[in-house]
């Protein structure tokens, strides 16, 4: 699978270009590839949108310094949050996340000799997107989000692999194998309706504290495969104190996987969900419940939106 990959940079890859990282074990697989193979003839760009974890953007400075990538860090959360007002529906936020990461690949590539797009993109992203005879389940940023015209050819070295190939490549070249992965439009499809800063720095606090709890309790390789918070914006009463509260809800959503295109709900200790649900509800302001989701994929998918 290594040759195969570093095979498909070579031939495709005739000149400069940029390689759009999101920071998950995909683009962060195909970053380290692509420095092996093309040295400074890549520049991997990693857009803050905004719509990051905690810690996102110091993790992925590591991976650049430690791999020797060619690497720049861009804020463009204040883009992203802006074209994102308003829009509810899970495809429109979608389409509109992945036509503004090209854009700005776009500018940033003006004046250079880029002529090249470099994604992490893999089997399940364009299975599910649909095409062909294929309904589509959701559009994948990186697929059915993308701009019709684009000033960037497309290469994507990873395309036919599933999530367990990368992780095995992750792991012969030195990468965290236990990697959770994240979705590239971010926290974004983990916010149900529109997203806003206040939803979104919530969210945040909840993902720490569910990854937090795991983490501590599991063993690497003992963790379900993924696990997160999905933010709810359904309001229900609750009691802080002595006072009645009307909250939003947080979900906590655990998996196991193998190839992300079928998951099994995770079977979590109830002391653990339980920790996790009063650390949420008691920590952070405007959150009075959290509920535990049983669904496999099918018949839901792995994110809610």
């Amino acid at each position: 699978m290594m040759d195969d990959v570093l095979r498909n940079i070579r031939e495709n890859l005739d000149g400069k270009g940029i390689l759009a990282c999101s920071g998950g074990t995909d683009s962060s697989v195909l970053a380290v590839a692509s420095a092996m193979v093309a040295g400074d003839n890549v520049k991997t760009i990693f857009i803050d949108t905004g719509l990051l974890r905690i810690g996102e953007r110091e993790r992925v400075q590591k991976l650049f310094d430690d791999f020797h990538i060619n690497g720049q860090i861009v804020d463009a959360s204040d883009q992203f949050i802006a074209n994102l007002r308003g829009v509810t529906d899970p495809e429109r936020k979608r389409k509109v996340i992945g036509e503004t990461f090209i854009r700005i690949f776009e500018d940033l590539a003006t004046g250079s000799d880029a002529k090249y797009l470099l994604q992490g993109t893999i089997a399940p992203d364009w299975i599910e997107s649909g095409g062909k005879n294929r309904d589509a389940i959701k559009s994948h940023h990186n697929v059915g989000g993308l701009p019709e015209k684009m000033n960037l050819k497309l290469i994507e070295p990873l395309r036919d692999l599933y999530k367990d190939e990368v992780r095995q490549l992750s792991s012969e070249m030195g990468l965290d194998q236990y990697l959770q992965p994240f979705p590239g439009p971010g926290l974004a499809v983990r916010i149900i309706g529109e997203v806003t800063r206040d939803r979104l720095d919530r969210l945040r606090r909840a993902t720490r504290i569910v990854e937090e709890i795991v983490e501590g309790k599991y063993a690497p390789e003992d963790r379900p495969w993924q696990y997160f918070a999905v933010y709810v914006p359904v309001k229900t009463t609750g009691v802080h104190g002595d006072k009645r509260s009307y909250g939003d809800t947080i979900a906590i959503r655990a998996v196991n996987s193998l190839d992300a295109m079928t998951a099994t709900f995770s079977r979590i200790d109830w002391e653990i969900i339980e920790e996790m649900s009063v650390r949420i509800s008691n920590e952070i302001e405007g959150i009075n419940r959290v509920v535990y989701d049983v669904t496999h994929k099918p018949p839901g998918t792995i994110e809610w939106e």
